[in-house]
C-alpha cells in the first residue's frame, strides 16, 4: 500500500482535512503530521475531536516566533519525518508556514507533492500567505483547484500540467458540520441569541492586529454596527486589544468556538464580518452575507456572486447566485481518485 504524508498545523487545515482523511484512508496508508502552528484546545485539539480526525501520528509542537524561525524549525522537522517515514507523497493544505516549510522540505528530497487549494491568488508579495501558496503551486506535482478562477491563475503563471478543478472540500466538510451542529449545538441557546438578529466577525491577521491605528479602525468599524456583533476572539487579538488598551465596548466577546458551534453561529447570523480567508466562502456556503475586511479577497467569485464585498465598498456589487465552483460536496472523493491514478 502507497503512503501519503499529510501535513498540517492551522484550524482551516484541519477542517479540510476531515473529509480527505476519511477517503483517503480507504485506499492509502496515511501518515499525519501536526507541526503544532495552532496548537492551543480551541484551535486545534476541538476540531480532531468534532470532526472525528484521527489522532496525528506526528506532533511536532512549534508555533510562535517570526516566519524565518517558524518555518526553519518547521523545514528541520518535517524533513526529519521524511526520511522516516519515506513516503510516496506529501499532501499539503492551503497557504500556511506549515505548508511552506513541508514544500520546501519534500521538494529539496524530490518527493511528490500534492497541493490542495491549488491556484487561489491575491496578487499581494506582501501578505506572507501569498508568498506561501505561489511557492507551493510551483513545486507541486498535482494541483487540486477548488474554484475556476484558480486553473485560470495557473495558467496564466504557464502551470498547467496536472491541475484539476475538484471544488472545495470545505464545502463537503461544511454540510457535514451544518447537519451535525443543527442537532448537537446549543451555542444560540448558551448565548441568548435569536437566528438572523446578529453578526458575527473574527479578526486575526498580522495586516490588522500588529499596528494600534489599524486594529482599532477595525474595532470602531464593528462597533457601528446596528446588530449585536458576537467576536469569537482569536488569541492573538485578545494580545493586541490588551496590549494596545483599545476599548471593545458594545462587543460581545467570546473565546474561539469549535468547528461544530461556529458553523451554526455562521449559519443563523445575519451578517458575517472578517478578516479570514475561509470564513467568507464559509458563510457563502450557509448563503449568509459576509463582509470582508481588507482590500482584496482570494476569492473574488464570492464577491462577483453578491454574496460578499470589501468593507470599502457600500454595496455588493451583483444580484445574489450560486457559485457553481465549488461543487456538489463531493470534492474528496475527486481528489483520492485522482490520486489513486497517480500513484498506481
Amino acid at each position: 500500500m502507497k503512503t501519503i504524508l499529510t501535513v498540517v498545523g492551522a484550524r482551516p487545515q484541519f477542517i479540510k482535512i476531515a473529509p480527505v482523511s476519511g477517503e483517503l484512508r480507504k485506499h492509502f496508508k496515511e501518515v499525519l503530521v501536526h507541526t503544532g502552528q495552532h496548537f492551543d484546545h480551541g484551535m486545534s485539539d476541538v476540531f480532531f475531536e468534532e470532526l472525528e480526525i484521527p489522532t496525528p501520528d506526528y506532533s511536532l509542537g512549534i508555533s510562535g516566533g517570526k516566519h524565518g524561525e517558524m518555518t526553519a524549525q518547521m523545514l528541520e522537522k518535517i524533513e526529519e519525518k521524511i526520511f522516516e517515514v519515506k513516503p510516496d507523497m506529501l499532501l499539503l493544505y492551503g497557504d500556511t508556514n506549515s505548508t511552506f516549510a513541508a514544500a520546501i522540505a519534500a521538494s529539496k528530497l524530490h518527493i511528490p507533492i500534492a497541493h490542495i487549494e491549488s491556484g487561489p491568488r491575491t496578487y499581494d508579495r506582501k501578505q506572507p500567505e501569498e508568498v506561501n501558496r505561489v511557492f507551493t503551486d510551483y513545486v507541486s506535482q498535482i494541483r487540486f483547484c477548488p474554484t475556476y478562477q484558480s486553473v485560470e491563475n495557473l495558467k496564466i503563471e504557464n502551470i498547467d500540467q496536472d491541475v484539476f478543478h475538484v471544488g472545495d472540500v470545505m464545502y463537503d466538510c461544511a454540510l457535514y458540520a451544518r447537519d451535525k451542529a443543527s442537532k448537537d449545538s446549543k451555542i444560540l441557546e448558551e448565548l441568548q441569541l435569536e437566528s438572523q438578529g446578529y453578526v458575527v466577525t473574527t479578526v486575526h491577521r498580522a495586516e490588522h492586529t500588529s499596528s494600534p491605528d489599524i486594529l482599532k479602525k477595525v474595532i470602531g468599524y464593528l462597533q457601528e454596527q446596528e446588530e449585536l456583533v458576537v467576536f469569537p476572539m482569536h488569541p492573538r487579538t485578545v494580545k493586541a486589544v490588551e496590549a494596545y488598551g483599545i476599548n471593545t465596548d458594545g462587543l460581545t466577546i467570546i473565546p474561539p468556538l469549535g468547528y461544530i458551534d461556529m458553523t451554526w453561529l455562521v449559519a443563523n447570523a445575519k451578517l458575517v464580518i472578517t478578516d479570514s480567508g475561509g470564513l467568507p466562502k464559509e458563510a457563502y456556503f450557509h448563503k449568509v452575507p459576509c463582509i470582508t475586511i481588507g482590500e482584496y479577497s482570494p476569492w473574488p467569485e464570492t464577491i462577483e456572486a453578491g454574496w460578499n464585498r470589501l468593507w470599502s465598498e457600500q454595496n455588493y456589487i451583483s444580484p445574489r447566485r450560486d457559485v457553481p465552483d465549488y461543487g456538489e460536496g463531493n470534492s474528496a472523493q475527486k481528489i483520492v481518485e485522482i490520486l489513486k491514478a497517480y500513484l498506481k
